[in-house]
């Protein structure tokens, strides 16, 4: 399998990673068809068979539920074959989200994630953001992500963002982005552009525009792009995942 440069982190990825919203969540969903959650045995194989494919980042967040927790309970034993991807400052508790994106919010959300993924490093981590401008100009997030990454407990630090202004107003501080990106929107394609220029990853959210498009119309679409490092797939069963890395693998 070739793999792709992370950006200039000196990591690098399979063109598929795997994202772990499924295994943690499954209320005020924007998926098409609903699903129950896996249980703990169902968890752990898949995790696992994750591994044993040889897809190596994996992604999550606080506002996946439970998601955290699981990745360190099943896989937490197999740290040093993946990259870890986590997010700050949204949360989903109670069937809620919220967000908090002061100094003091992101830094507990780190230490948090630290303790639920069962390591002392986070690889990456993305300001979880519902309002671009807001949380790059009237917060302390991004200062605090910088600070942190200093401290060690982040190797490196970006945004998952929604809008062209974001992005490029994150790239000045950024390592890498997420950005949705798929046939049916090409909207924030200048970032990525831009993007590959500097040296800044991109990971791509929702590449199935969260299952609406098929998987064999939107992987080689996505990654004909030279800007992405990986297309960012949830799924429960293994042979579907098997099947999407098979169709980057071209």
């Amino acid at each position: 399998m070739v793999h792709r440069p992370l950006g200039r982190t000196g990591l690098s990825t399979a063109p598929v990673a795997f994202g772990a919203f499924k295994i943690g969540r499954n209320q005020k969903i924007k998926y098409a068809r609903v699903y129950d959650l896996p249980s703990d045995a169902d968890t752990d194989r898949l995790l696992n068979a994750v591994l044993d494919m040889g897809i190596n980042l994996i992604d999550t967040a606080p506002a996946y539920g439970t998601s955290e927790q699981r990745i360190g309970q099943f896989i937490g034993h197999r740290r040093k074959e993946y990259i870890l991807s986590t997010k700050a400052g949204e949360t989903f508790e109670n069937g809620a989200s919220t967000y908090d994106f002061s100094r003091q919010a992101i830094i507990h959300s780190v230490h948090r994630s630290l303790k639920r993924l069962r390591t002392e490093v986070l690889d990456l981590v993305f300001l979880h953001s519902n309002d671009d401008t807001h949380v790059l100009n009237q917060t302390d997030a991004a200062a605090t992500l910088q600070s942190l990454k200093e401290q060690g407990l982040v190797r490196f630090i970006g945004l998952s963002g929604k809008t062209l202004e974001g992005a490029r107003q994150a790239m000045q501080w950024a390592d890498a982005l997420m950005l949705e990106f798929h046939p049916a929107d090409s909207s924030l394609q200048p970032a990525m552009d831009e993007a590959a220029v500097r040296g800044v990853a991109v990971l791509v959210k929702k590449p199935l525009a969260s299952g609406q498009i098929p998987s064999e119309q939107a992987i080689p679409f996505i990654l004909r792009n030279s800007a992405v490092s990986a297309l960012v797939v949830g799924s429960l069963n293994p042979d579907h995942l098997r099947e999407n890395l098979r169709l980057a693998c071209g």
